[in-house]
């Protein structure tokens, strides 16, 4: 039997405080790239009772995706909104969970993101990732960004760290190591740069605002 909504929330009241519970309930965090940062990220945020996730990617779930991504077995071909939807769901029934199933540009950036308080960055593509991160600095200076660089290979879980680059602006990684140059992806150190993410967006809501 799944729990009612009041039976979760009062445990999460309990292990966070109600207070600190509320910021959380209250919160609604963007999630741009559902690979294996942004899965893992949604899925930390939507264990902590984060109120609000909104989540955006274009890709569907392939096979290669699951020795790191937050998908099941039988998730490929389905499209990585709907499937982590479902999954999260499953994980935190009352979690409001709004999808967007497209590319994100720097023509429905602005359209896309209005609503959210705090963007979390989660592209694969260097890129992208660059892009999603200037216009939201340029054109978007009230939003807090949390951004994912670095955590190929099997590197000491040390090099992972959080930095804040501005105000608003904190990235999470090593800044280095690239799946790109024969590193391949873990789960273990994926997750650990995730966990950096959804740490720091936590604190954000929280109003901690340093590293």
């Amino acid at each position: 039997m799944i729990p009612s909504r009041e039976e979760m929330r009062r445990e999460l009241d309990r292990r966070h405080g109600k207070v600190l519970q509320d910021r959380f309930a209250d919160a609604s965090v963007a999630i741009c790239g559902l690979g294996g940062l942004g899965s893992n990220v949604a899925t930390a945020l939507a264990r902590a009772g984060v109120g609000h996730l909104h989540l955006i990617d274009f890709d569907r779930v392939d096979i290669s995706n699951l020795n790191r991504q937050q998908y099941m077995a039988h998730q490929p071909g389905v499209f990585k909104t709907e499937a982590l939807k479902e999954n999260l769901l499953m994980i935190a029934p009352y979690v409001k969970v709004t999808v967007d199933t497209v590319r994100i540009t720097e023509e429905n950036i602005r359209r896309l993101l209005r609503n959210d308080d705090i963007i979390c960055e989660a592209f694969d593509v260097a890129e992208a990732k660059a892009m999603l991160a200037n216009f939201i600095l340029e054109n978007m200076p009230e939003k807090y960004l949390v951004s994912g660089s670095g955590m190929a290979g099997i590197l000491s879980s040390n090099t992972i760290r959080t930095r804040k680059v501005t105000e608003k602006f904190y990235l999470c990684g090593d800044e280095i190591s690239d799946a790109d140059k024969g590193d391949g992806l873990f789960s273990s150190r994926v997750m650990i740069c995730a966990a950096h993410q959804a740490n720091m967006i936590m604190r954000i809501i929280a109003g901690k605002y340093d590293v």
